[in-house]
């Protein structure tokens, strides 16, 4: 067998030439026959029991060529990308140029490979200081939610609807009087304000009072989820069954008893301002790195090939089927939902793709250069932390090759970020 490698016009792609002897592609197209030979009825032999040759004279002697490329061609093509030591980032495109039964095989495959990246400046670019502070405002705002979360429903008498009011109201909604589905429910909650409904309808509930029936009138949005509704004129029938209003909690001493393990407003508030600030803390951690890995990326000059943006994409795609399947749904559901097809969905990652792989490389591209690796002992700190959050042994843990090499090369990402913010300039 021979294998020829050599570029190609195109940037970042090489074309690798296969010649494989006529004995190995005979040989694998008999084992081909014996997986096979049960599907094929040849007269005058029972099913699966017909010799090689009375197959290929009766469907044709090119009958097994597809399946033995298929069983021969993986694993050498495989093979021959690591002894070439070839980076591929792309799917091969391949042509066969000869096969046939006692001919030797010959077929190209075209790859995309890895862009080489040349590093502009990342030691010592200028970022601006990202710091947040937390405010008497912001506990405030928390401890509202908190009694927000702890208030009550009471039932009001002798008055109309008002914004803000928890509304359980009959409706049945029709189109030039014919109903549709999901147009009807009873002894619904609608908190008025919410927008939970169509525009307008909460409006119209304002003012109505308990026992009252009224016909509100609505257009559904041009872009509602479903096409059957969507820029439609409709009319509900509504029926008022109570009104009742929240009510909340005073916040006070007795009120952190209620809802903490601190027996005082001022301890609750306290707390409530250190998490605060942790979670500030995290938030201009982030940004930060963000910046850093954007200024760095701007000094950078690589031809991505397109191979790699797909492949993201495709990355990005499953992870979105994974949360929709949470939801009990599947990706063809949700395109239909939000009016969307493949194609455009891959066309709106395109960008933030780029931007993935483009941010991996030039980290790639720091780590090898500045030859950044994590210590054995950080690594066994970080499975034994791995090992506590998932309740999981950490012996097993620490014995995990895949686990320890995935850890690894994603600590060698954290220091090389963590190396980039070092090493800058930071401004207020």
């Amino acid at each position: 067998m021979s294998v020829k490698v050599e570029k190609t016009e195109k940037k970042n792609e090489v074309k690798l030439s296969f010649e494989i002897e006529a004995e190995k592609f005979d040989e694998a197209m008999k084992k081909v026959y014996t997986k096979t030979a049960k599907y094929f009825t040849i007269p005058g032999f029972r099913k699966g029991k017909a010799p090689m040759a009375i197959v290929e004279r009766h469907y044709g002697s090119s009958i097994f060529y597809e399946d033995t490329f298929n069983e021969l061609v993986p694993d050498i093509y495989d093979q021959a990308i690591k002894d070439n030591k070839i980076e591929a980032v792309s799917q091969p495109q391949l042509d066969i140029i000869q096969m046939e039964k006692g001919k030797d095989l010959k077929f190209t495959a075209i790859v995309q490979i890895k862009p080489e990246v040349k590093l502009g400046k990342y030691k010592g670019i200028e970022l601006k200081k990202i710091e947040y502070t937390v405010s008497d405002k912001d506990v405030e705002h928390e401890l509202g939610h908190m009694a927000e979360h702890n208030s009550r429903l009471v039932t009001v008498d002798n008055r109309p609807v008002k914004k803000g009011d928890i509304t359980t109201i009959d409706f049945e909604g029709s189109i030039d009087g014919v109903p549709f589905d999901g147009g009807k429910a009873e002894n619904h909650e609608l908190e008025i304000g919410s927008n939970q409904f169509i525009p307008g309808f909460e409006d119209q509930i304002i003012g109505m009072k308990d026992g009252e029936e009224k016909d509100i009138n609505v257009t559904f949005p041009k872009d509602y989820f479903s096409k059957d509704l969507a820029g439609k004129e409709a009319t509900f029938k509504v029926k008022l069954h109570g009104i009742k209003v929240k009510e909340l909690p005073k916040i006070d001493d007795e009120f952190a008893k209620d809802v903490s393990e601190f027996d005082t407003l001022a301890d609750l508030k306290a707390d409530i301002k250190a998490k605060l600030e942790k979670e500030n803390e995290e938030k201009a951690k982030y940004e930060s790195e963000e910046a850093a890995i954007e200024a760095v990326c701007k000094e950078v000059e690589i031809d991505i090939p397109s191979g790699m943006i797909e492949t993201e994409i495709d990355n990005m795609i499953k992870d979105i089927e994974n949360k929709l399947s949470y939801q009990g749904l599947t990706l063809d559901q949700y395109l239909k939902l939000t009016n969307k097809t493949m194609d455009g969905l891959r066309k709106e990652f395109n960008e933030q793709a780029e931007k993935a792989v483009k941010s991996r490389l030039v980290l790639e591209a720091i780590i090898k250069e500045e030859d950044i690796k994590p210590e054995e002992k950080e690594v066994e700190d970080k499975l034994k932390e791995m090992a506590k959050n998932y309740n999981q042994k950490e012996d097993e843990l620490l014995k995990n090759e895949n686990v320890k090499n995935y850890v690894t090369e994603n600590m060698k990402y954290e220091k090389a970020i963590a190396f980039i913010l070092d090493n800058a300039k930071m401004k207020k």
